[in-house]
């Protein structure tokens, strides 16, 4: 294992830039959220990309996608005491939000990535502000044993985040995962991830090749569970609820400038299988 970014895979090379969008967003007079390690995190892995992909090209596309679906995501954790990041990647939660007493948070991620941002955060001297348990997985192996060997109590309801990851795998790969997830979940737990219904789903995806190495983010999409997470949530043991990020966007005081932007779902987990 290396802690250098050239050691990172395509995927979560990708991590290094939503870091130095989270990085801006934190610097506004205005902002929706403060991340302290998003700009370390992406001085030390800017190596990886061209001095045109650093200005404002496919960084601009996603900008407002970031800093919405961060805020949300961040709301949406508060208050748990149990939670796991699947495919945490540079995610920096456990360190700048306030978390309850007792919290245990768990990273898992591959090896490498894990490495590299404990290495970014160990110069900082950061601090995790709740139990931080790291566990180093590929989400294709048995990861459900690696948590639960780490002291991950399938008893007790959890907050599970998997922000930016469904997109990248096929239908098949999102459905076994989620299988996954909801098989280690007590009743109450909770999940949320971005979701775009069918009707506008294209319009990122769209824009974003539009635009210089655009295509080196979009060529990695896989489309996940497409527009049907609600409905698979419902049909395993979920009750899901959809969020509009143009909604979400105004809510926040951030008009958006893209109407048809998709949004997120989130799912409560119910006492029946």
């Amino acid at each position: 294992m290396s802690s250098s970014a050239e050691a990172l895979p395509p995927v979560s090379r990708t991590a290094v830039g939503v870091a130095g969008l989270r990085a801006l967003e934190s610097g506004r007079p205005d902002r929706l959220f403060e991340d302290p390690y998003a700009g370390a995190f992406f001085r030390a892995g800017q190596a990886l990309f061209s001095a045109e992909e650093r200005g404002d090209g496919v960084g601009r596309v996603f900008a407002e996608q970031v800093a919405i679906r961060t805020r949300f995501f961040d709301d949406f954790l508060a208050g748990a005491d149990q939670v796991v990041l699947l495919a945490a990647g540079l995610d920096a939660r456990a360190f700048r939000l306030d978390w309850p007493e007792g919290t245990r948070l768990f990273e898992l991620d591959l090896p490498d990535v894990l490495e590299f941002k404990d290495s970014v955060l160990a110069a900082r001297s950061a601090e995790p502000r709740c139990e931080r348990v790291v566990v180093p997985v590929d989400l294709r192996d048995d990861w459900p044993a690696a948590l639960r060997e780490a002291g991950f109590a399938p008893g007790r309801p959890t907050a599970w985040l998997a922000e930016g990851l469904l997109v990248y795998l096929d239908y098949d790969d999102a459905a076994r995962l989620l299988a996954d997830v909801t098989a280690l979940s007590a009743p109450g737990s909770r999940i949320s991830f971005e979701h775009r219904p069918q009707a506008d789903r294209d319009g990122l995806l769209q824009r974003a090749r539009a635009v210089a190495n655009g295509e080196s983010v979009t060529s990695l999409w896989k489309g996940g569970l497409g527009g049907t997470a609600p409905e698979w949530l419902a049909e395993h043991g979920w009750r899901p609820e959809t969020f509009s990020r143009a909604e979400l966007a105004a809510g926040y005081g951030r008009p958006s400038e893209d109407p048809a932007s998709g949004g997120f779902v989130t799912g409560v987990k119910t006492d029946r299988p």
